[in-house]
């Protein structure tokens, strides 16, 4: 449920896939749903008057996606950055109904110089709460904007853009793949974490499917649960990038030996729903032949269930406005058509009665 500003209200009726939208200014959309149900009945056949009707109902229940909490990652869009600029870019995501922003670096090749207190102010200008950013790990270059060689300059930079959540979209392979590399890379983050408390920020980690891996030494013992149990939950998040976790449950529910070892990545979540701020919502349509299990698809065009998935988490009492939905697609076809689509169908979602 999303906010729709007043330049996008023309443009509405032009765009079917964006009549599910809920208006940034009230209930519009509800309101020309009504209507338009009203309509159909009067003209339609009994047979489609109660189609329509069933539609409307769904139409009806409460949105899966909560209100002001969808967001994208801007890394899908860094073409459209790089050519056209911040403004241009946030001025679309406007139309479209986001509510937040999550940065993927302060430049990305923008059309012109920019600075943390004019990209700040220009997201706000548009309705668009900067909400987390994606900074890398480490490198061998002593001078590289990453947590381990610069700390101090990433926590600042992210402290002037007013971010709530600073991370990393890098694994914790930095030592190795065994679980006392993992516990090293752990403790590493828990310091991170501890610093960006410090400044009123939580930091977080993004998976990709191989943190669902099994360690080398001890190959019962899966990756992921060895970051979980060895970071300070008061001081290191995690983003799960739900299409990435559901291509690790397609890699790795079977061990080096082929035991199974099954998991679903929403147990996680349920288990621990105060350790996951952020989502990646990415979708995917499986693909047994593809070594990842799915290829990755606009939101809305794949097979994992977001309905179930966010329903899931955010019917957790206490939980309904204590998460963040990043939309992202790593290579879309068209980056404006995925944010569009992909805020059209995330807000059409409605929980089942």
């Amino acid at each position: 449920m999303s906010r729709t500003p007043r330049t996008a209200r023309s443009s509405k009726a032009h765009d079917p896939e964006l009549a599910h939208r809920l208006s940034r200014r009230g209930m519009l959309g509800v309101a020309a749903g009504a209507t338009a149900a009203a309509l159909l009945g009067a003209t339609s056949t009994p047979a489609v008057a109660a189609t329509d009707a069933t539609a409307g109902a769904q139409r009806r229940g409460r949105p899966v996606l909560p209100p002001g909490r969808l967001g994208i990652q801007l890394y899908s869009l860094r073409d459209k950055v790089s050519t056209l600029g911040f403004a241009a870019v946030f001025a679309e995501l406007e139309k479209y109904g986001y509510d937040e922003v999550e940065f993927a670096g302060y430049t990305q090749g923008s059309a012109g110089p920019i600075t943390l207190a004019q990209l700040k102010r220009l997201a706000r200008n548009h309705g668009l709460n900067p909400i987390g950013s994606h900074v890398g790990y480490y490198s061998d270059d002593p001078n590289a904007y990453t947590f381990a060689q610069n700390l101090t300059k990433v926590l600042d930079d992210a402290q002037a853009l007013g971010l709530k959540h600073i991370g990393t979209a890098s694994n914790p392979f930095r030592y190795g793949s065994t679980v006392d590399a993992w516990k090293r890379a752990a403790e590493e983050f828990n310091t991170y974490g501890a610093a960006a408390r410090a400044r009123g920020m939580k930091f977080y980690q993004h998976n990709h499917s191989e943190e669902f891996s099994f360690a080398t030494d001890k190959p019962n013992v899966r990756l992921y649960d060895v970051l979980l149990a060895e970071t300070d939950p008061k001081l290191v998040y995690l983003e799960m990038d739900i299409f990435w976790a559901y291509s690790g449950q397609f890699r790795f529910s079977k061990r080096v030996d082929g035991t199974p070892a099954p998991f679903e990545p929403l147990d996680y979540v349920l288990k621990q729903p105060d350790r996951y701020p952020l989502f990646h919502v990415k979708d995917g349509e499986s693909d047994p032949s593809n070594q990842y299990g799915y290829r990755m698809t606009d939101v809305g065009d794949g097979d994992i269930d977001y309905q179930r998935f966010i329903s899931g988490v955010t019917r957790l009492k206490g939980h309904r406005l204590a998460h963040h939905w990043q939309a992202e697609h790593d290579n879309p076809t068209e980056s404006f058509t995925f944010a569009r689509r992909s805020s059209a169908h995330l807000h059409s979602l409605r929980e089942k009665c």
